[in-house]
Parts: structure tokens; sequence; C-alpha cells
């Protein structure tokens, strides 16, 4: 049945891992002259890895999140919880 609502849940050490992945991409972005979060949004709505730059292995980094992964951690640290 559909009528029950699912539970998502991700382990808190991970979310670290998470954050630590995207202050990398971001970083290796800025330094490539990319504006970082217009970059992050393109491939976070899109998943399209060619938001991402392939310096300091930007590319490969993001590409190892789960996109749901990082959207419930982008999600939990805006809400500082």
């Amino acid at each position: 049945m559909l009528d029950k609502t699912m539970i998502f849940s991700i382990n808190g050490d991970r979310d670290q891992e998470i954050k630590n992945a995207m202050i990398s991409v971001y970083n290796s972005l800025k330094q490539k002259g990319y504006n970082p979060i217009n970059q992050l949004v393109g491939y976070i709505l899109s998943e399209d890895p060619t938001y991402i730059t392939t310096y300091n292995n930007a590319r490969n980094i993001i590409s190892s999140i789960d996109r749901d992964e990082l959207l419930e951690a982008l999600v939990k640290s805006y809400l500082n919880i």
C-alpha cells in the first residue's frame, strides 16, 4: 500500500563526508574561476556532471555522492538539525 509515510535517514558520519566533499568541489570550482554556487545548483538540479570541473578530481568526488543523500544533508544543514 502507498498510504503510509516512508522514513528516509542517513548516518551522521555520512553528512560530514558529504560536507567535506562539497567544500572540496566548491574550492575547485572557485579556483577555476567558476561561480561555485551556480555550478553546484546546476549539478544538483540536473545531475549532469559537466557542471563540475574535473580539476582536483572534483567531478569524481561529487559523482560519488548519491543525489538523495546530498539533498538530505543540504536540507539538514540549512535547517541546522
